[in-house]
């Protein structure tokens, strides 16, 4: 099962701090995927279902309450569940919205445990589950600075309780909350400032004063995928925001995401988000409501 596993794009920009995601559905229809972000995802009214993260495998409660970490591949499948009334809602995060230096201090200790223990994905106990449903609710109302303090006291909330189990024996992807390296973060940074343009891999190569084939490598060997393929999920993402959150056509905004050809945007879309442009714009308009931060 683990070698069709779906690459998501979660639509964050660097400058958001997270996004919610809060909705009601009959069914889980989402297939196996991962993500380079973070995930805290609710569930509630939805016994019987089944939960997939790394190599775990079990069926779920009422209450449900996960933590899922970069790259860590999880889905959430109806299975045995009766309901046709699911309530989910999934906060999605940078992996470094909580940088190494501040997560060093002594008040963190428990939060940076948490983050690194996710990277096996958490679940939390059905009381922990219900105990935090309001906190969850109270998310998806807040705005701005008082939203960030939120979620903050939320992880900080999950981090001290003793009800909780890490899931996967085996960790998949690479666990780190940042590339370790400031070559890359400048490349990255670059991309997703000028993703709507062409990029090569000789611009960018001579920013960080390596060779072509040079850089290459490195880039492979620090974050597991080469130059275009961040290239690429940079584009993606961007499209996928403003697919969520504008009104502009689907050509207009594969060409503002540097897609000159609007089959290959739709082929490439499809490949990476198992559905068309068209059915996502569609199902965030239909199934929720997704804010961000």
């Amino acid at each position: 099962m683990l070698n069709k596993i779906l690459r998501e794009i979660i639509p964050l920009t660097s400058n958001d701090c997270f996004t919610i995601f809060s909705r009601e559905k009959a069914e889980f229809d989402f297939p196996l995927h991962s993500h380079e972000e973070m995930e805290l995802n609710f569930i509630c009214n939805a016994p019987g279902a089944r939960r997939i993260v790394g190599d775990h495998i079990s069926t779920i409660g009422d209450y449900e309450l996960v933590l899922v970490g970069p790259n860590l591949p999880h889905v959430w499948e109806t299975y045995r569940c009766k309901t046709k009334k699911i309530k989910e809602i999934t906060v999605q995060f940078h992996k470094d919205l909580l940088e190494e230096k501040f997560l060093r201090r002594n008040q963190l200790s428990f939060i940076k445990r948490m983050l690194e223990l996710s990277a096996r994905g958490i679940s939390f106990s059905p009381d922990t589950a219900k105990a935090i449903q309001p906190s969850m609710e109270a998310l998806t109302r807040k705005q701005g600075f008082d939203s960030v303090l939120e979620l903050l006291s939320l992880l900080h909330t999950l981090s001290i309780s003793r009800d909780s189990m890490t899931l996967s024996d085996t960790v998949f992807g690479q666990a780190q909350f940042s590339y370790n390296s400031r070559r890359i973060s400048m490349v990255v940074d670059y991309i997703n400032q000028h993703f709507h343009r062409n990029i090569t891999l000789s611009e960018v190569a001579k920013m960080a004063n390596m060779t072509d084939v040079s850089f290459s490598r490195f880039i492979k060997s620090r974050t597991g995928i080469n130059f275009m393929d961040i290239l690429l999920e940079a584009r993606l993402g961007n499209a996928a925001r403003m697919l969520i959150d504008s009104t502009q056509s689907i050509s207009e905004i594969a060409y503002n995401c540097g897609f000159n050809n609007i089959s290959n945007f739709n082929r490439l879309f499809k490949k990476k988000k198992g559905t068309t442009p068209k059915e996502f714009r569609k199902n965030y308009n239909y199934y929720g409501t997704r804010k961000f931060i």
